[in-house]
């Protein structure tokens, strides 16, 4: 909140009150002046007087201390209150300031204070509006209804208050789960990838040591995974850090639906002869689907890796109007059936997490021929469509 601030002497002093402190003690201020006006005015037994008009314009003053002194600013106003009442002869009364003052107090005190406060303002208010004695019923209506209105609504602003600010840590925590669920799939792709891959390669390498070219080319793919690996493990990293500096250099892009050629090389060097094939009008899509797409591949055939031994695989990228399929199929080599490992691990569980984000559905299980299929339906939006149709006219 921006604060009034006072310049002299070639120095910027802050007031101790903000431009809302002074609007709204000016507001409170004018409707107390305008009922000592109206009736005085109308009663005919009262007067309007110069020194009633400044007494009621002093009442207001301590309202500019509501925020940093909320009870020191009731008990002024009653003060004030009291002692215009008692010096110049004024209408029964529960103006504006007060109510300012009493529903301030209300609202930063706990509920015993506030109480406390609402028994002495209706104290104060009645003695001194009646000159000290104890009126009849009739007249004491009005302050006792009028405190209990103020400080009911004050308390039900405090409870609102807080039911807004769980609300909000509510909505805080739950974000903070979900990101921390995105952040272990990326790191379960990152590992059950990479890592089967280097392990691999380097199996590939031991076993093929005779043969340099081989090994050579075992090599070169166990680095190049550990570097992509090394990698993004470096960006999940740089998302937990509790650091406000900005970053010197800018992070890889995540990788896309252009990395499914390297994908399928990897999987090759790793000793399972994988097909890939686009259908349709290849046209880009939003990093997230493309993220997903890769995702989903990477993690099927990591599967295919560890579950079906010597199989060949197939990935083949499907492009429609208003959506994108990924189909990752295998035929399950010539080790045993493992369809209920796949079925229930971890990543199958991530990779419907993740096409659920997009509103999609995902298909894995058993083919009826043999082997284990992945297939992936990620529609795209309206928009997306719609810029697909304008490419191609």
């Amino acid at each position: 909140m921006s604060r009034s601030r006072y310049v002299g002497s070639g120095d910027a002093r802050e007031l101790p009150w903000s431009r809302n402190d002074a609007l709204v003690t000016g507001g409170a201020c004018v409707m107390n002046l305008l009922s000592y006006v109206f009736f005085n005015a109308s009663d005919g037994v009262h007067t309007v007087s110069v020194t009633g008009f400044l007494f009621v314009a002093l009442t207001a003053l301590p309202l500019l201390a509501r925020r940093r002194h909320p009870v020191a600013a009731l008990a002024a106003v009653l003060a004030l209150d009291a002692t215009a009442t008692l010096t110049v002869p004024l209408p029964r009364h529960f103006g504006a300031v007060l109510v300012v003052a009493l529903y301030s107090a209300a609202r930063a005190c706990p509920g015993r204070v506030a109480a406390l406060a609402a028994v002495v303002t209706v104290a104060v208010t009645l003695l001194s509006q009646s000159n000290g004695r104890i009126p009849p019923w009739q007249d004491a209506i009005t302050p006792p209804l009028t405190t209990l209105i103020v400080v009911g609504a004050a308390m039900a602003m405090n409870r609102w208050q807080r039911e807004v600010n769980a609300n909000r840590r509510l909505l805080a925590d739950r974000a903070v789960a979900d990101e921390r669920r995105r952040i272990a799939r990326e790191l379960h792709d990152i590992v059950a990838h990479h890592i089967t891959t280097m392990q691999l390669m380097a199996g590939g390498a031991r076993a093929n040591f005779a043969e340099p070219e081989v090994v050579k080319e075992a090599l070169v793919t166990l680095e190049s995974s550990g570097r992509l690996a090394l990698r993004e493990m470096r960006q999940l990293l740089d998302v937990l850090r509790d650091s406000d500096e900005p970053e010197v250099a800018p992070s890889q892009p995540q990788p896309g639906i252009d990395d499914l050629g390297r994908l399928v090389a990897e999987s090759r060097f790793a000793g399972v002869p994988t097909e890939f094939s686009v259908h349709g009008q290849r046209r880009p899509l939003p990093p997230t689907v493309g993220l997903t797409v890769f995702r989903i591949a990477q993690e099927a055939l990591t599967n295919t890796r560890k579950h079906a031994g010597a199989a060949r695989a197939s990935v083949e990228l499907i492009y429609r109007q208003d959506r994108v399929i990924v189909e990752v199929r295998d035929d399950g080599g010539d080790g045993p059936p493992q369809e209920g490992a796949r079925a229930g691990g971890y990543g199958l569980i991530g990779m419907r997490e993740r096409v659920a984000l997009h509103g999609g559905t995902l298909t894995a299980g058993p083919q009826a021929d043999g082997g284990f299929a992945v297939v992936a339906d990620l529609p795209l939006t309206t928009d997306e469509a719609v810029q697909h149709e304008g490419a191609h006219r």
